[in-house]
C-alpha cells in the first residue's frame, strides 16, 4: 500500500465521523469563544457564545461551598477521587427528587433522573436512542415544532439528518419588535416522528412557548405516544433566566434537560434529565458506556444548596434579575445606535442570555455579516445555523438573523452593538 493512499485511509471517515469531525456551527461558535476568552483581550468584543455572566455573589457561593468542602474531612477527596454511579450522584439525585416533587408538585422519584456530562452531551443521547434507523429497518426522526433552533442539535446524529423542522408564524410587534409562534396548522406527527424537542427559554431568540403553546405540545404528544423533550437550559426552577410568565411543565410523557452552567457552573459539565424511568435507565447505561461516569465537582458543589432550598432563592433573587438588567440594558443600546430608517426588528427578549435580530431584506446573508463583523473585532452567531431541519432552503428570513449575546462587560456590549449597527448600515445603504 503506497504512502499517500494509507494517508487518505486515515481520514475516510464513517458517516457519524463525518457528523462530528468536519465542522459545525456549534464548533465555529466555540472556537470563537474559547479563542477570546483565553486571549483576554479587549480588542474582541465577545458576543457570540453562550457564556453565562460572571455574577459575583454566585462566584461568592461557588467559593464558599468550595470552603465548605475543602473543610469536611474526606469531602474533597471523594470528590476528586472517586467514580459516581453511571446514573449520578445518589444524594444530588435525591435532593432534586425531593425539590420537584414539594416544591413543583411533580410525581418525581430518583428513579426519573440521571445526570450527564452537560446538556450538550444529554441531547446527543436522547437524540440518538430514540430516533434514527430503527431495528425493523424504518427511520425516526425528531420533530421541531418551531425554529430556530439551538444550533448545538444540527450535527448530534450517529446516522443520518435527525430532523424534521416546521417555519414558525411570525408576528410582528410594533416598529421593530417580533415574536415566533409554533404554526400548529402546519405540525404533521406520523409513525416516522419519535420525539417533539423545544427549548424553554429559546436559544437563540429568547423565545418562551407560551403555557398555551406548550399545553398543545404536549397533548399532541401524548396522542402519538411519543416523548415531548423539553431543553430547560435557562428555565424555571433554576437557573430561572424567564422573563416572561410562564410555568415550567413535566409530567410522565415528558423528558426535561437541565444544566448547571447558566447558574453559573458551566466548567462542571454537568446535566440533570428528569424523564420516564426508563429513559433515566437507559441514560445511566449510556453514560457507562461513553464515559463510565460523570464529573462529581458540580454534584457535590451543587448538592447542600438544592436540599436547602438555597438555589432556588438565587436563582429568584440574584441570577434573573442579573439577565433582566442585561437584556433590558442591550435592548436600549440597539435603540441608540439602530436608527429608525434601519429595518430591523428585535425578537421580544423573554428569557436566555441573546437578542435575536432581523434585518429584514438584508443585502447580504448573515455569515457575511458575520465575517465583516469579524474583520472589526465583534464576534456574533450568523442566524442561519439554527434553521436545520426544514426541507426547503430558499427562506429569506434564515439568512436575515444574527444572534448576540448580553452577557459580557457592559462596555464591550455596548461597543459591539454599536459597530453592529454602523456595519448593517453600510451594508444597505451601499445597495441603495
Amino acid at each position: 500500500m503506497s504512502e499517500a493512499h494509507a494517508a487518505s485511509d486515515m481520514t475516510d471517515f464513517s458517516i457519524f465521523g463525518s457528523n462530528l469531525c468536519e465542522g459545525s456551527g456549534i464548533e465555529e461558535l466555540m472556537h470563537d469563544l474559547g479563542n477570546a476568552l483565553a486571549s483576554g483581550g479587549d480588542d474582541i468584543k465577545m458576543l457570540g457564545g453562550g457564556q453565562p455572566g460572571s455574577i459575583p455573589e454566585m462566584n461568592a457561593i461557588w467559593r464558599r461551598r468550595m470552603v465548605e468542602v475543602m473543610e469536611i474531612p474526606g469531602e474533597f477527596e471523594a470528590m476528586v477521587g472517586n467514580y459516581d454511579p453511571p446514573k449520578g450522584n445518589p444524594k444530588f439525585i435525591q435532593a432534586l427528587a425531593r425539590m420537584f416533587s414539594e416544591k413543583l408538585g411533580w410525581e418525581v422519584t430518583e428513579k426519573n433522573i440521571a445526570i450527564t456530562a452537560g446538556g450538550q452531551t444529554a441531547f446527543f443521547f436522547l437524540f440518538n436512542a430514540l430516533a434514527g434507523r430503527t431495528k425493523s429497518g424504518s427511520r425516526k426522526k425528531i420533530l421541531l415544532p418551531l425554529v430556530p433552533e439551538y444550533i448545538g442539535y444540527a450535527n448530534q446524529s450517529v446516522g443520518d439528518d435527525l430532523f424534521k423542522a416546521v417555519r414558525p408564524k411570525i408576528e410582528k410587534i410594533g416598529g421593530h419588535q417580533f415574536k415566533y409562534r409554533v404554526d400548529f396548522d402546519a405540525l404533521e406527527i406520523d409513525e416516522s416522528i419519535a420525539a417533539i424537542c423545544v427549548s424553554r427559554p429559546t436559544n437563540p431568540s429568547g423565545n418562551v412557548l407560551t403555557d398555551h403553546e406548550m399545553e398543545k405540545l404536549s397533548e399532541l404528544a401524548a396522542a402519538n405516544g411519543i416523548p415531548l423533550m423539553i431543553d430547560n437550559a435557562y428555565g424555571a426552577p433554576f437557573p430561572n433566566i424567564f422573563f416572561a410568565d410562564a410555568k415550567p411543565l413535566w409530567n410522565e410523557h415528558t423528558i426535561l434537560t437541565m444544566s448547571l452552567s447558566k447558574i453559573g457552573l458551566p466548567g462542571t459539565r454537568t446535566g440533570i434529565i428528569v424523564a420516564p424511568e426508563r429513559i433515566a435507565e437507559a441514560v445511566a447505561s449510556m453514560n457507562a458506556i461513553v464515559g463510565l461516569a460523570n464529573s462529581n465537582i458540580g454534584q457535590c458543589l451543587m448538592e447542600p444548596l438544592v436540599r436547602s432550598g438555597e438555589v432556588l432563592e438565587l436563582s429568584n433573587e440574584v441570577v434573573k434579575p442579573f439577565y433582566v438588567e442585561k437584556s433590558r440594558q442591550a435592548q436600549g443600546w440597539v435603540r441608540e445606535f439602530f436608527d429608525d430608517s434601519l429595518p430591523y426588528r428585535v425578537h421580544v427578549s423573554e428569557g436566555a442570555l441573546f437578542l435575536w435580530i432581523w434585518f429584514e431584506g438584508m443585502p447580504i446573508s448573515s455569515k457575511e455579516l458575520y465575517e465583516r463583523l469579524k474583520a472589526r473585532g465583534v464576534l456574533i452567531v450568523s442566524g442561519s445555523y439554527f434553521f436545520f431541519g426544514l426541507n426547503e432552503s430558499d427562506w429569506k428570513h434564515r439568512d436575515e438573523c444574527i444572534r448576540v449575546t448580553f452577557t459580557m462587560d457592559e462596555a464591550v456590549v455596548r461597543e459591539g452593538i454599536r459597530i453592529i449597527g454602523e456595519e448593517v448600515k453600510k451594508v444597505y445603504l451601499a445597495k441603495m
